[in-house]
């Protein structure tokens, strides 16, 4: 990815298991919920998942919303225990919450929504 697609997008891009670590702990402490989208550049539902991930993004300001590409970043898909691409994983508090696997936009979105009004009505 370029830098300056990045610079458009509020997906935080994970290149390390130290960045995956950071960016839940750092998610945890400021109580934002994680959206993680587990992905690889040769599964093409995954490909094509990209920029849906990044309109839910820029949907949901309160939320952290990270990639992974899974060749790039074995150790935190081998941590997260994804075996399939691709995988959404919805954390709170640094733990799953929740789990899509497969390319399918509307039951992404309706349980980020979930997960954004479960948090709204915790920090009421």
């Amino acid at each position: 990815m370029e830098v300056s697609e990045l610079n458009k997008s509020r997906v935080v891009l994970i290149d390390s298991l130290q960045s995956w670590d950071f960016y839940v702990t750092q998610a945890t402490t400021q109580n934002s919920p994680v959206v993680a989208h587990f992905t690889a550049s040769w599964c093409i539902p995954s490909v094509t998942m990209g920029p849906v991930f990044d309109d839910l993004a820029s949907s949901y300001p309160d939320l952290l919303f990270l990639t992974v590409d899974v060749d790039e970043v074995k150790e935190v898909a081998t941590k997260m225990d994804v075996k399939a691409m691709p995988t959404f994983l919805l954390l709170n508090n640094g733990a799953v919450v929740d789990k899509v696997v497969g390319a399918n936009p509307e039951e992404i979105k309706k349980r980020i929504d979930g997960l954004a009004q479960s948090t709204r009505v915790s920090l009421a």
